[in-house]
């Protein structure tokens, strides 16, 4: 099944939709697609709740995301495209929850931002409580899969001292969705296509079966480190074709627009705008 959330920003209502492609209202039995409802979105009768009229703006999928996890170099190419070895044990960074944004908001650059790039990513939304989980159960505690876009300032990333969360973490530099697909609609996460484009051109074409570190495996890891809770976001790593990895090197300028897409998990698409003086 797909769940979604629509309306304005902060205004958000669940739904999902209907084997018909149509939207439907989940909210007169819901508050939101958070919490403890994310371990049983299998429940839903779609037939049960009223058609939405018109096309609603998207907000991100999922509420109540504590924590929005992500990984670095994980795919052979990618770590291939930027010079690097492909690493021993997973790369693990935050990224600001509040970058998150919907999948048709802009992305907006921030003041002196100059480099800011596209990653393509398949996104693991946690249902239910993992810690220290076994490989074997990972998969068990994944509400759905969702299309990410990890944008990425690679000045304030790579060139400026610290950690990377300061290049990943401007406000809509995580655009989520369109959907939260759920796993027996969703497929094996290491058989997904993932595609980026920029104005129109192919920039990334990638597969998850390429990943070093597969998704049950991430899941496992991370849960050694800190507890994941329902909501919780895994961003697993983009493949190859990123800006930085390009020669010329390309960045996002304002009026470019930017289209990613993972499976069968919906594509997203954000006209890049400069912040307001």
């Amino acid at each position: 099944m797909k769940f979604l959330r629509f309306g304005d920003p902060g205004a958000e209502r669940p739904g999902l939709i209907d084997a018909q492609g149509r939207l439907r209202d989940l909210s007169r039995d819901i508050h939101d697609l958070s919490g403890e409802v994310l371990g049983r979105l299998g429940t839903f009768d779609p037939q049960k709740y009223p058609l939405v009229e018109g096309t609603p703006r998207l907000g991100v999928p999922v509420a109540g995301v504590g924590k929005f996890v992500c990984v670095g170099m994980n795919y052979t190419d990618h770590a291939r495209e930027n010079g690097m070895q492909p690493p021993r044990e997973p790369i693990i960074f935050l990224k600001a929850t509040s970058s998150l944004s919907g999948p048709g908001d802009a992305i907006v650059l921030p003041p002196l931002s100059e480099k800011a790039d596209w990653e393509v990513e398949l996104g693991v939304v946690i249902g239910r409580l993992a810690k220290n989980v076994t490989e074997d159960a990972a998969l068990s505690h994944v509400a759905g899969f969702v299309t990410v876009n990890d944008v990425s300032d690679r000045e304030f990333q790579i060139e400026r001292a610290g950690q990377w969360t300061k290049g990943k973490s401007a406000d809509t530099f995580g655009p989520v969705g369109p959907w939260l697909v759920t796993p027996d609609a969703a497929g094996d996460p290491q058989d997904m296509a993932l595609r980026a484009w920029v104005n129109g051109v192919l920039m990334q074409d990638g597969h998850t079966s390429n990943m070093i570190f597969p998704v049950r495996r991430l899941i496992s890891y991370v849960s050694q480190f800190m507890s994941l809770h329902p909501g919780d976001i895994i961003a697993t790593g983009s493949p190859s074709g990123v800006g930085m990895g390009r020669r010329p090197q390309i960045y996002l300028r304002p009026g470019d627009v930017v289209e990613a897409e993972v499976g069968a998990l919906g594509r997203q698409r954000q006209a890049v705008a400069a912040s307001a003086p």
